[in-house]
C-alpha cells in the first residue's frame, strides 16, 4: 500500500502531466478565433470535385474542423488551353451539385454578405476562382458568362505563357498582352477580382499598374527571403498595397531554397510582408487542402516521386531535397489557421492583426471589388 510521500509524489506527477498537457492544447488555441472570418487565399476540398467515400468523410470532418468562413476554390484546369471553356463550366456544375448536396458543411459565395453568412452558421464559403484565364481563350465576353456562373477571382496566369500574359516560369518573362489588358478592364467592369498569383514579376506589375481595382497576389512568398521565380519581389508587394490590394503568404516550400520550410519559416514570410506592406495588406494562401496529409508509407512514395517530376519540370530548383512536402508539417491539421494564429499571437502581434491576415483584408477586398 502505497505511503503518503508515494501518494504525494504520484499526484505531483499526474498534476503535472495534466498541466503540460492543457499548456499544449492552449498553445494552438487563439481565443478570438471563432469570432474571425478566416479565409483561404487557395485551398481545396477533394469532395466537391471527386466521388471517393473516404475523401468525402475526410473533407466534411475537416471542414467542420477548420474553422474556416471561406475558401478561394479553384474551379478550371490549369496549364490547358484545349478544352478549357467546357472544363470550366463543367466543373462548376459539379462543384455547385456537391454544396447542395452537402448545404450543412458548404456555401457557394457570390457576394460579401455571404461570406458574413457562412461566418455566422458555421460552413466552409467556397469562392470560385481561375488559375490562369485559359477558359476565357480569346473570348473577352466570356467573363460575364463565368460571372453569371458564379466566379469571383480570375487569376490571370498560372505558371506558363498564355494569353494574357508571362506566368513565373515563362522563358521571356514579360508582363501583361494588349489582350491582358483588356482582360483586366473587363474584370474591373464585371467586378471580378484580379489575382496575380503566378505571374512574372512583370505580369505582377503590369497587372498592378493596369487595375482601377485591388488586386491580389493570393498564395505567394517573399522574394526578398526566398529569390524563387514564385515568390513576389517587395516593389511589387508595396505597389500592391498601394492600391489597397493583398498577398497571401503560401504554404509551400517556396519559403525557402534549401530545406522544407516550417511553421516558423510561414512566420518569417508574414512578418516580411507586413513590414513591406503593412497589416491591411497581407493575408493567408495555403495552396493545400484542407484536410490533414495523412504520411503513410504509400503517400511517403509518392510524394518523393511527384517531388522528382517538380525538380525534372523546373518548378523546385535541382538540389532541393527528395523528401520536400507541398504543406508545412508543424501545420499540418484542419485547423491550421487558429494555430498559426496562436503562434502569432506568442510573438506579441495584437489580436486586431492577427485577425486581418487571417482573413479580414481579403473579406475587404472582396467588399470593396464586388460591391
Amino acid at each position: 500500500m502505497p505511503n503518503r510521500r508515494d501518494f504525494l509524489a504520484t499526484t505531483a506527477v499526474a498534476a503535472a502531466v495534466i498541466t503540460l498537457r492543457r499548456a499544449r492544447a492552449e498553445s494552438t488555441r487563439w481565443p478570438p478565433y471563432r469570432d474571425a472570418i478566416a479565409i483561404d487565399g487557395e485551398g481545396g476540398f477533394d469532395v466537391l470535385i471527386y466521388d471517393n467515400a473516404e475523401d468525402t468523410a475526410k473533407d466534411l470532418a475537416a471542414a467542420q474542423a477548420s474553422g474556416l468562413s471561406g475558401v478561394l476554390f479553384t474551379v478550371a484546369p490549369s496549364l490547358s488551353d484545349e478544352g478549357a471553356f467546357e472544363a470550366a463550366k463543367n466543373i462548376i456544375a459539379k462543384c455547385k451539385a456537391k454544396i447542395a448536396g452537402h448545404a450543412d458543411k458548404f456555401m457557394l459565395v457570390e457576394k460579401r454578405s455571404d461570406l458574413d453568412r457562412a461566418h455566422r452558421e458555421r460552413k466552409v464559403g467556397l469562392i470560385f476562382r481561375f488559375q490562369g484565364a485559359e477558359p476565357l481563350d480569346d473570348d473577352i465576353d466570356r467573363v460575364a458568362l463565368f460571372r453569371g456562373l458564379g466566379v469571383r477571382v480570375i487569376q490571370l496566369t498560372h505558371n506558363r505563357h498564355n494569353l494574357v500574359g508571362d506566368g513565373c516560369t515563362a522563358p521571356g518573362q514579360a508582363g501583361l498582352s494588349r489582350y491582358g489588358h483588356e482582360v483586366v478592364e473587363r474584370l474591373n467592369a464585371e467586378k471580378i477580382v484580379v489575382d496575380l498569383a503566378h505571374g512574372s514579376q512583370q505580369t505582377i506589375a503590369d497587372g498592378i499598374k493596369a487595375s482601377k481595382a485591388p488586386v491580389l497576389i493570393s498564395h505567394t512568398g517573399c522574394r526578398a527571403l526566398a529569390d524563387l521565380p514564385r515568390n513576389t519581389a517587395d516593389a511589387e508587394l508595396r505597389a500592391m498595397a498601394e492600391r489597397g490590394g493583398v498577398a497571401g503568404i503560401i504554404f509551400w516550400p517556396y519559403l525557402r531554397t534549401d530545406t522544407q520550410p516550417m511553421a516558423i519559416d510561414v512566420i518569417r514570410h508574414i512578418e516580411h510582408a507586413i513590414d513591406v506592406c503593412g497589416e491591411d495588406h497581407v493575408g493567408i494562401g495555403t495552396d493545400g487542402a484542407v484536410a490533414p496529409t495523412e504520411r503513410t508509407a504509400k503517400f511517403e512514395q509518392e510524394n518523393r516521386e511527384y517531388i522528382k517530376r517538380m525538380v525534372d519540370d523546373g518548378v523546385f530548383a535541382k538540389g532541393r531535397p527528395a523528401d520536400l512536402y507541398a504543406f508545412i508539417p508543424d501545420l499540418n491539421m484542419a485547423n491550421r489557421f487558429e494555430v498559426l494564429a496562436a503562434m502569432l499571437s506568442t510573438r506579441g502581434h495584437s489580436d486586431a492583426r492577427i485577425a486581418k491576415i487571417l482573413g479580414g483584408n481579403f473579406a475587404r477586398v472582396f467588399g470593396e471589388v464586388w460591391a
